[in-house]
């Protein structure tokens, strides 16, 4: 089992980046697939991104292909969400999450939520 810390969410303009960081506590962390999903004020949880064990395979909501990229660390049990070109659409709060499956992240009740770090973008 793992424990999930979310960091690097702030106000940033339009057309900025940021860089998500989540901290993964527990020494199995190479045993689970890592994601992203974020929930704007008002909407439902929204699937954003997610890695495979190993960082080698990853797959993207339509919405952020192009401008986000998800990584991993496994050497400092880190996963990371680099977001690029932001829109004022983007402004949520975002979840990193763990699962030992890398299927059905859109459908399924996952395994482990950190506690989320907002993300602004002003206009």
């Amino acid at each position: 089992q793992v424990q999930l810390v979310e960091s690097g969410g702030g106000l940033v303009q339009a057309g900025g980046s940021l860089r998500l960081s989540c901290a993964a506590s527990g020494r199995t962390f190479r045993q689970y697939a890592m994601g992203w999903f974020r929930q704007a004020p008002g909407k439902e949880r929204e699937f954003v991104a997610r890695s495979d064990w190993s960082g080698g395979s990853a797959d993207y909501a339509d919405s952020v292909k192009g401008r986000f990229t998800i990584s991993r660390d496994n050497a400092k049990n880190t996963v990371y969400l680099q977001m690029n070109s932001l829109k004022p659409e983007d402004t949520a709060v975002y979840y990193c999450a763990a699962d030992r499956s890398m299927t059905a992240w859109r459908y399924r009740n996952l395994e482990v939520w950190g506690q989320g770090t907002l993300v602004t973008v002003s206009s």
